[in-house]
């Protein structure tokens, strides 16, 4: 399947379904990392993610027999939404089989498609068992969100866009979770241009690509562990880990944390929101042992709901010293909290929380705790709010810090 034949032909079909998603330069990537950076936005795309892309162009290579018995696939969210997309443009079914942990805005927009959604099982591993399970019984056509031939092609049309559009490209890097964009993009980018160096990148808590990898043949890892659900794979696909094995350069793996401050980068300087999974390419910018070359990041989708946002946002700032909150004692008289304040205000630090508490000592007279959250420009404007409470005798020091 993964010939250029089928890739060219892939690109003209996926258009039908597809947003154009022109590549986006970062002023503030590219100064950050000493490269010139460039961003592909799938998470534009209609259904917020490249999904749509495998998913119509391996449907519209089935016959309407199989079709017509129905669709099933397994999927974090992003496939499932793909596949509901597609099916309705068919006008064929589609029941979508979603892990229990799915992010409810995943859940409903795969809904808002038409498609009968199943949750089931707290990862895709277990949901995609599921999905087997329910197609052998009731007959469904079962698309695979990556380890298909077809599905990978269709994910590959993205490496021919990045091509016309940046011809002399030197580096892609590419989300891997169970394989799948990864296959057709590095397959695709190998065909038109071996020097291009592709690089795949995994959450630290769910590598099970680079575990493969190391060990030359797939694992299935015993736990995932990582906010990037739409990546927390256990097992890569089997069909396709010849060609990860072929055609990517490098596997770089990156942290939770690195994803909750890239979030909180996209929304500032991009006005952007990114979801973990399609961060986890600009995470890995800062990993980069080069400079000065053409790097184009791959932002694979953007379906996050407003409950994780809102706590991804508040500990993005908390890691960027935004945050933070300190407790201090002082003895329980008129005007130390006014103290207190003006220091403060003085450094120009806006307070969002105090805590009084008149019991954290048997002598109130001696101490009563203060407890500060407030809001500061960075690491060192924070650390002059801390040496000037500091030098006026109220010994700060730093709790957890929360809104």
């Amino acid at each position: 399947m993964l010939t250029l034949d089928k890739f060219e032909e892939a690109a003209e079909i996926v258009k039908k379904v597809t947003q154009e998603t022109k590549l986006v330069y970062s002023d503030y990537f590219s100064s950050q990392t000493g490269n010139k950076v460039y961003l592909k936005p799938e998470n534009m795309q209609v259904t917020g993610a490249y999904k749509i892309r495998g998913a119509y162009y391996k449907i519209s290579t089935l016959s309407q027999e199989e079709r017509e018995k129905g669709l099933i696939t397994a999927s974090a969210g992003n496939h499932a939404q793909g596949v509901a997309y597609a099916a309705k443009a068919f006008g064929v079914k589609a029941v979508i089989v979603m892990p229990t942990t799915t992010p409810l805005i995943k859940v409903e927009r795969t809904k808002s498609y038409g498609a009968e959604v199943v949750l089931y099982g707290d990862v895709y591993d277990e949901a995609c068992d599921h999905a087997y399970e329910l197609a052998e019984k009731f007959g469904y056509t079962f698309i695979h969100p990556f380890d298909d031939p077809a599905v990978a092609t269709g994910q590959g049309t993205i490496a021919m866009e990045i091509i016309k559009e940046l011809p002399l490209v030197e580096y892609i890097l590419v989300p891997i979770g169970g394989g799948g964009l990864a296959t057709g993009v590095s397959t695709l980018v190998k065909l038109l241009n071996p020097n291009i160096k592709v690089i795949g990148v995994e959450p630290a808590g769910a590598n099970c690509m680079q575990a493969s990898l190391e060990k030359g043949e797939v694992v299935t890892l015993p736990t995932v562990n990582t906010i990037a659900d739409g990546t927390a794979v256990k097992r890569p696909g089997d069909h396709i880990f010849p060609y990860i094995q072929k055609n990517v350069d490098e596997i770089i793996t990156v942290d939770d944390d690195e994803l909750v401050v890239a979030f909180l980068d996209m929304v500032e300087n991009h006005k952007m929101i990114v979801e973990n999974s399609g961060l986890l390419t600009v995470a890995a910018l800062k990993h980069l042992k080069f400079n000065n070359k053409k790097v184009v990041s791959i932002l694979s989708g953007g379906n996050m709901d407003v409950i994780t946002m809102a706590s991804v946002v508040q500990h993005g700032l908390i890691a960027r010293d935004r945050i933070f909150t300190v407790s201090t004692l002082l003895p329980d008289r008129p005007g130390e909290l006014v103290r207190v304040a003006g220091i403060i205000a003085e450094k120009q630090a806006n307070v969002i929380k105090l805590e009084h508490n008149q019991f954290v000592s048997t002598n109130r007279n001696a101490a009563v705790e203060l407890r500060i959250t407030m809001e500061a420009f960075g690491t060192e404007h924070k650390k002059e709010i801390l040496d000037a409470l500091q030098e006026e005798g109220y010994r700060p020091k730093l709790v957890t810090a929360s809104l």
